[in-house]
């Protein structure tokens, strides 16, 4: 779940961390009472969960509160990248003389937090990671140690930070890896940190992204989601307890494992097909659940065709059959339809498609095929040809250490050496008697 800047920053405000005084205004009115009351040089942002304000005019300055009126009513209701702006924050000018860049963000490969911190902030820091990475500095945090001060003096050094800043710089990064800690989040960061002309530092902007798997844990948080800024798709799916992700194809998807999903959108891309969702229905889905899930797939317009691609294990066939047939009848479709039905009880799942006149297949492949046909108007199956399956490279360097393991474990059988020839001594004479 994304967090407003708005949002994120009471939260950084909460661990100490300083922010600009503002409030989020909804009308023109609102924007210049809060310019009044704060009675400085102002910026009116619009918040919106997506990057690229400042470029597409969401983000503009006001000398005076009727100036901020107007502003005010210039950004609200703009439309940024497809969302529009209904709410917008009225903060202090900031009177920037250095801008830092300073986040955390989850490393699953290291399975740890990362701290990074550029002199280069105020831009889009992926840019500056593609252009100049060695500007961004990176710091692993151990999770049992937590984030050490020598590490965050390291940073301070390393992006060229003024000495007398050190203390403060420590107490923000400190600040900031707690409040990561505490709301379960994959990121949060600020861009930019300034130096102030009063020489302190700021962070005047800032970004929180949370783990939904642990909003269960934090009631607050979850009261702070703004569906407005959700795909109406996306927000019944989240209510129903389905995984699903809008993608740009026309061939939608319904899967029960996420693993079974990668696999099923990879097999439609293979034979010329693009997926339009990723949708992960779970185990043990109710017909009413899968009949929810399609409804999502079928109120996409780019979607032409639908493949189920089920495996019947918790998941049931004939409960999933029940609920495609009951969607059916309730939002009666007109695009084709391919199930694979596997597991569990699946004759009598086929035979209620086959009852609903759906088509179906016994293997992915075959799905896949049908379904990328369909939308290209053609008929039949075709024959892949067959892989060589080769053994990995980490694979036949196991199975040759283990060959020679097994050789050097295994006696070594030595031949008799052969018999020297002795050389018999002559026998001695019988001494004569006297």
């Amino acid at each position: 779940m994304k967090l407003h800047e708005y949002q994120s920053k009471q939260l950084f405000a909460k661990y100490g961390i300083p922010i600009p005084k503002g409030e989020v205004a909804t009308t023109p009115e609102d924007a210049r009472r809060i310019a009044r009351d704060l009675n400085k040089r102002v910026v009116i942002k619009s918040q919106v969960l997506v990057g690229g304000r400042g470029k597409a005019g969401g983000v503009k300055l006001a000398n005076t509160p009727d100036e901020a009126e107007r502003v005010a009513g210039q950004i609200l209701g703009m439309d940024i990248k497809g969302l529009t702006v209904r709410k917008v924050l009225v903060d202090e000018a900031a009177d920037i003389k250095q801008e830092i860049y300073l986040g955390i963000v989850l490393d699953r490969v290291q399975r740890r937090a990362i701290m990074m911190a550029s002199a280069a902030g105020g831009m889009d820091i992926e840019e500056v990671a593609r252009t100049q990475p060695e500007k961004i500095i990176r710091v692993a945090i151990d999770p049992f140690l937590g984030l050490r001060e020598y590490q965050t003096r390291q940073i301070a050094y390393s992006i060229g930070l003024n000495r007398e800043l050190i203390r403060d710089f420590n107490t923000i990064a400190q600040g900031l890896y707690r409040c990561f800690s505490d709301v379960d989040a994959s990121l949060v960061e600020i861009n930019p940190l300034i130096v102030n002309g009063e020489g302190k530092l700021q962070a005047v902007d800032g970004k929180i992204l949370t783990d939904d798997n642990a909003l269960f844990r934090h009631p607050d948080l979850a009261a702070m989601r703004d569906v407005d800024e959700e795909a109406p798709s996306e927000t019944e799916a989240r209510q129903r307890g389905l995984s699903y992700i809008k993608l740009d194809g026309e061939i939608g998807c319904m899967v029960n494992g996420a693993g079974l999903a990668m696999a099923t959108m990879d097999m439609t891309a293979l034979f010329g097909g693009s997926p339009a969702n990723f949708l992960d229905i779970g185990g043990g889905a109710q017909a009413d659940k899968v009949a929810a899930a399609l409804r999502i797939i079928l109120a996409d317009p780019n979607v032409k065709a639908v493949l189920f691609n089920i495996f019947g294990g918790i998941t049931r066939c004939d409960e999933v059959a029940r609920g495609i047939v009951a969607a059916l009848e309730e939002v009666k479709p007109t695009v084709p339809m391919v199930a694979r039905l596997v597991g569990t009880n699946e004759e009598e799942g086929r035979r209620i498609l086959a009852a609903a006149n759906m088509g179906t297949a016994k293997t992915l492949a075959e799905a896949a095929q049908k379904a990328v046909a369909a939308i290209k108007g053609e008929a039949g199956v075709i024959q892949l040809p067959p892989v060589e399956v080769k053994p990995l490279k980490a694979a036949r360097k196991v199975s040759a250490r283990t060959g020679a393991a097994r050789k050097s474990a295994t006696p070594a059988v030595k031949k008799p050496a052969a018999k020297k020839p002795v050389a018999k001594k002559p026998a001695a004479k019988p001494k004569a008697k006297r």
